[in-house]
């Protein structure tokens, strides 16, 4: 099943984009200009460095664009219910339609999402049933690429040999020392709050929880069964094989979910 395009008109998300392609732009031009290519070309690197980084790198801005045009589980405007369902749905007090349990609706989009977690800026879109595996993706690839970047920033005054010859580039050469240090600062920036973010994240699929359910504190009903880990990770990427798990460059397909299990919220 093919993922709609999803496209929010909202200035406040792309300029909010916009800043996270600037600082994965600026990285993927001037960390292997600055560090990557002239050590390895004297040997102090192997080519699998290199490699690793703009595997990395592409991971990263495929995860990124994905999860803000997948349709993260918008509500057709007259969905069909199957009668064996129809007392897992509810009205939608805002949009007056009708709805699955555990879907929200969001103020900024204008509409309900199937499983919203919550709207995101940074992707310039909501976190739903259908691109909460791409978001996850995005905030693991976003820490692997700053801490590959903030070790290489380290590497290259503490531990790499000094560089016997003088980058072609003289900007870069002249302005070395500033680039690595802009480079290092918003690394930290962004470690810091994806880690956080994605530690929260991952504790919500372990519970079975969204963000919006927690906040609201609508996940109390201890009569509801847990379900294992694995289960939660599998229904999140659509997918029992956890290699799968990692590669953006694929189709989820959704699972069953038994609504015994569902958390009605």
């Amino acid at each position: 099943m093919g993922q709609q395009i999803h496209f929010v008109v909202d200035p406040q998300g792309w300029c909010c984009m916009g800043l996270i392609i600037f600082v994965w732009l600026y990285n993927t031009i001037f960390i292997p200009k600055v560090i990557l290519f002239p050590h390895y070309e004297e040997g102090n690197i192997s080519l699998v460095a290199v490699l690793c980084y703009y595997f990395c790198s592409l991971f990263c801005i495929a995860s990124l664009f994905r999860a803000s045009v997948a349709d993260p589980g918008k509500l057709p405007e007259n969905p069909k219910i199957p009668i064996a369902e129809l007392e897992h749905w509810e009205l939608c007090n805002k949009c007056n339609m009708m709805r699955p349990k555990r879907s929200h609706h969001c103020s900024r989009c204008g509409h309900c999402v199937r499983r919203m977690d919550h709207h995101c800026p940074w992707i310039n879109n909501c976190v739903g049933e259908d691109n909460h595996w791409l978001f996850l993706q995005l905030c693991f690839y976003t820490q692997i690429l700053s801490s590959y970047t903030l070790i290489l920033d380290f590497c290259h005054y503490y531990y790499f040999l000094p560089l016997k010859k003088e980058n072609w580039d003289m900007f870069v050469f002249r302005h070395e020392l500033a680039l690595l240090r802009i480079s290092a600062f918003m690394g930290l920036i962004i470690l810091g709050g994806i880690s956080r973010l994605f530690y929260t994240q991952l504790i919500g699929i372990f519970t079975d929880t969204t963000s919006i359910e927690k906040m609201s504190n609508c996940c109390e009903d201890i009569s509801r069964p847990r379900k294992p880990w694995q289960q939660t990770f599998s229904e999140v990427f659509g997918t029992h094989w956890k290699i799968l798990w990692f590669i953006p460059f694929r189709q989820r397909q959704p699972l069953r979910v038994p609504y015994h299990f569902a958390n009605h919220v």
